[in-house]
């Protein structure tokens, strides 16, 4: 089926659907980008909907942007308690299932206190000094890879220069071995992925690759544990009050956490900015005219691309959002992706503008407690790549179709080819 066919399937049957029978977690629907339709459709009727029947079992949608605000700033009633069902919808993410059982607690998936604790032991990786000590090393590898890549010749953007940034800036945070750094692509992949999407074949295969990724860093830890405390991720969970003694499960968690939120966010960021521009030659010529206006066109990058689609809590009691009754128990799903499309609270939500006059007002990164910890060297990471790009190409041209991820978590591409225009 041609992407235009997908597009108008899509159009009809998000329109024709009886309401009660919309399920916005197929997987395939984020495959084909054929989701806006469903989510503008649920805006507009039923912002706080019901699905009865999916794959994940029962789940309320929230798709408006208040009340995406209003459920992500309320932990005490909207957990992310892992014992609960976690932050993702398919509960076999976070607890396995009986084909391959595996529960990974991470500070994610933890409420206060624990939550602040486990996240206080991290967060001096993002501090402002080490911000700035880590701008040098990005700006110079980012250099090299655009670099080392063919002018005038079809190449596949994907692995080319947005996993290998993401994997080589992840090996810094480590310390990883950096011969080694791809390890660190596959299990992220493999954290997020479903049996059937291209990366796992069983939950089983997914689980033994898990652990093979644990073997791997209960060994950096042991090293790290008896050294002087150091700068990288490993040493500040090893050296930590918070987290020094918690489980092997508990690190894994915080490991595999790590991994995916500074690997797919901005991994998927990267290259749905490419895709952006190239689809919007009016936003391209206002950047080729100004470049200072890449600081406005990072954050409308990660709002447009929503490289996370959706987190998942649960309730911890009765409660209203919307004029819906939630009750104690209930899956709730925070559509992101939906609410960076909320026509009530983003001007021109489905347009690509670089220049907006609050690029930040997003969801992409979340609020509350548990707005992403990373999100200022995400956003240093992209502004670099494209200071970089634009001293060297007048244009990076997609030359067709992206192939998406299927997923209804991790939002972004799996191949993207392109072409480079020397400047």
């Amino acid at each position: 089926m041609t992407a235009l066919a997908s597009a108008t399937t899509a159009t009809s049957e998000a329109a024709r659907l009886p309401l009660d029978r919309i399920d916005v977690s197929r997987p395939e629907l984020y495959e084909h980008n054929i989701e806006g339709d469903y989510f503008r459709r649920l805006r507009r009727e039923d912002p706080v909907h019901y699905c009865a029947e999916s794959a994940y079992g029962p789940y309320w949608s929230i798709t408006k942007y208040k009340d995406i605000m209003a459920v992500d700033t309320n932990h005490q009633v909207f957990s992310s308690e892992a014992g609960l069902g976690g932050i993702i919808i398919d509960d076999n993410i976070q607890k396995g299932s009986s084909e391959g059982s595996i529960d990974l607690p991470n500070f994610i998936a933890m409420d206060p206190p624990r939550h602040d604790e486990q996240r206080k032991a991290v967060s001096p990786i993002v501090a402002p000094a080490n911000l700035a000590r880590l701008e040098d090393v990005i700006r110079g590898r980012v250099a090299r890879v655009l670099d080392s890549l063919p002018v005038g010749e079809e190449f596949d953007w994907v692995p080319a220069v947005s996993i290998e940034l993401t994997t080589q800036m992840l090996a810094t945070l480590f310390d990883f071995p950096f011969e080694e750094r791809r390890k660190l692509t596959r299990w992220s992949d493999v954290t997020v992925a479903e049996p059937g999407g291209g990366i796992v074949d069983s939950w089983a295969q997914r689980t033994e690759e898990l652990m093979e990724c644990a073997g791997y860093f209960q060994k950096l830890w042991n090293d790290r544990v008896n050294a002087d405390p150091g700068s990288d991720l490993i040493s500040m969970l090893a050296h930590s009050p918070a987290t020094r003694n918690m489980t092997a499960e508990n690190y894994l968690g915080n490991v595999l956490l790590l991994i995916v939120g500074g690997n797919d966010t901005t991994r998927n960021s990267m290259s749905g900015g490419v895709l952006a521009l190239d689809r919007n030659p009016k936003e391209r010529a206002k950047l080729e005219a100004n470049h200072g206006l890449i600081e406005s066109m990072v954050p409308e990058i990660i709002r447009w691309q929503t490289p996370l689609a959706h987190m998942r809590r649960t309730a911890l009691a009765d409660a209203e959002i919307g004029g819906k009754t939630i009750r104690k128990g209930d899956k709730v799903v925070m559509w992101y992706v939906s609410g960076n499309r909320d026509e009530t609270a983003i001007e021109r939500p489905d347009d690509f503008i670089i220049d907006r006059e609050r690029p930040r007002q997003h969801l992409s990164f979340g609020f509350g407690v548990h707005r992403c910890v990373g999100n200022r060297l995400a956003e240093m990471q992209l502004k670099i790549l494209w200071e970089e790009i634009l001293k060297r190409f007048s244009r990076v041209e997609v030359t067709g179709e992206p192939v998406r991820v299927r997923s209804n978590f991790v939002r972004g591409y799996a191949s993207m080819p392109v072409r480079l225009h020397a400047r």
